[in-house]
């Protein structure tokens, strides 16, 4: 079946302006045109849209999608799959945030005590909604779904104790790395130790550990600017000569 742009746009609810826009992009083009001018699309078209509103559904910028979709390996069936799990655990985390609003809600009217555990959950989804608006994309990426999903929630089961465990160790880690910079070695004991501290840390994180991952992580720090930045805050270099110490830690240096 074939559509006109006006039909298109009221059966995926979209405004026909926005169509024209991804018409402009290259993201949608009519399969053809009318003599009269009029925007023609058919089911190629309809599935290719279908898939647009789900990245776009997701966060996904639409210069991203056009990369995803014109790709020479795109499966529109995995893709799919992916959405549905993506969708599957956004709809986890909003069950969560309505459950703890709705005990938050109760408490403050005297109908139900509220646990410290439970108001720490409330703020675990915070930070995590915090760290996939930031780093969602590349995480995903370089992970996958599944990965990151899992340490999701095994950091939403972290006990407070746990918790503040880690932050604790992500401030040794910053000192350590300070005195190790002026040693100026990356193979050397301080070094080695905050490359150590380092892998406690994201085993607490994450709730499992591989020499593989961790050095993928360091290797993160070094190739995206934000991480780079959070290191390299105090003294330029940081990242890099973390990255170094946890290469030579987990003995991936090349």
């Amino acid at each position: 079946m074939e559509y006109t742009i006006q039909k298109l746009a009221t059966l995926a609810g979209v405004s026909t302006r926005t169509l024209r826009y991804y018409d402009e992009l290259g993201l949608l083009k009519p399969v053809r045109s009318t003599p009269a001018g009029y925007r023609i699309y058919g089911q190629t078209e309809i599935d290719r849209l279908q898939q647009i509103l789900f990245y776009r559904e997701l966060g996904v910028g639409l210069e991203q999608i056009k990369k995803i979709l014109d790709a020479p390996d795109f499966d529109a069936l995995r893709a799919l799959k992916e959405h549905l799990a993506n969708l599957k655990y956004k709809k986890e985390q909003l069950d969560i945030l309505i459950t703890t609003v709705e005990k938050t809600i109760a408490a403050k009217e005297g109908r139900i005590v509220m646990s410290d555990q439970e108001k720490f959950e409330g703020f675990k989804q915070k930070l995590i909604e915090e760290n996939e608006r930031k780093y969602g994309k590349e995480i995903r990426k370089k992970y996958g779904e599944g990965a990151v999903n899992r340490s999701y929630r095994h950091f939403r089961n972290m006990t407070e104790e746990t918790y503040q465990k880690m932050v604790s160790l992500e401030k040794e880690i910053k000192e350590v790395l300070a005195q190790a910079m002026k040693e100026g070695d990356p193979a050397g004991p301080l070094a080695q130790r905050a490359a150590r501290l380092h892998k406690e840390w994201i085993t607490l994180a994450w709730g499992n550990y591989s020499k593989k991952a961790h050095a993928g992580v360091a290797q993160m720090y070094v190739d995206d600017g934000r991480f780079t930045a959070y290191y390299d805050d105090k003294q330029p270099g940081t990242a890099k000569f973390l990255r170094d110490a946890i290469l030579i830690y987990t003995g991936m240096q090349k």
